[in-house]
């Protein structure tokens, strides 16, 4: 059966990488989302179901450190990936398992990776 839009293509790709990728404790898994409003990204250790750590473009915190709530654009998504990096170094997590969820890896996927690695992350 052909895909019937871009949306139910993107979540094909989704289950697919994720029969694929596991977090664990020792190297959690780093999940992306894009909205049509905003940017979400989370640290999850998928073999206790947990949420480590988790930052979006509407956080109050990246609120109040950039000044712009709900941004979508490229540089949204640097300023997101630096800004997760940090949370992360600072909670004592330096390697992860990068989720691109189903999404090409190419803009604001690519540009929010890069900025992580940049920071320190190591995926």
């Amino acid at each position: 059966m052909a895909v019937k839009t871009r949306r139910e293509g993107r979540i094909i790709r989704h289950k697919r990488i994720r029969k694929k990728i596991f977090g664990t404790a020792e190297r959690p898994r780093l999940s992306f989302y894009r909205s049509l409003n905003a940017i979400y990204a989370q640290i999850i250790n998928d073999e206790e179901g947990k949420t480590l750590i988790s930052a979006s473009t509407i956080d109050k915190d990246y609120v109040a450190k950039y000044g712009k709530r709900g941004g979508k654009s490229i540089e949204d998504a640097k300023r997101l990936g630096e800004f997760l990096a940090e949370k992360a170094l600072a909670a004592g997590i330096k390697t992860v398992v990068f989720d691109r969820g189903g999404f090409i890896y190419h803009g604001k996927v690519k540009a929010f990776a890069d900025a992580a690695r940049e920071k320190g992350l190591i995926f």
